[in-house]
């Protein structure tokens, strides 16, 4: 279960990052923001990190 829950979210911080991207991204400028797989990466680990907490009170 905390493995499903892991990829899930790897999955919705890699979501968020590509909505980012679409929605909010900069043009030229900013290095992160202009490269659409930079953005879901980092995205995914943010995810990641915010959620973990998350999931480890819930499994508990």
């Amino acid at each position: 279960m905390k493995i499903l829950l892991t990829v899930l979210t790897f999955i919705l911080g890699a979501a968020t990052g590509y909505l980012y991207y679409k929605l909010i991204g900069c043009k030229g400028g900013c290095p992160m923001a202009s490269n659409v797989w930079a953005n879901v990466v980092i995205g995914a680990i943010f995810g990641y990190l915010l959620l973990s907490p998350v999931i480890d009170k819930l499994i508990k």
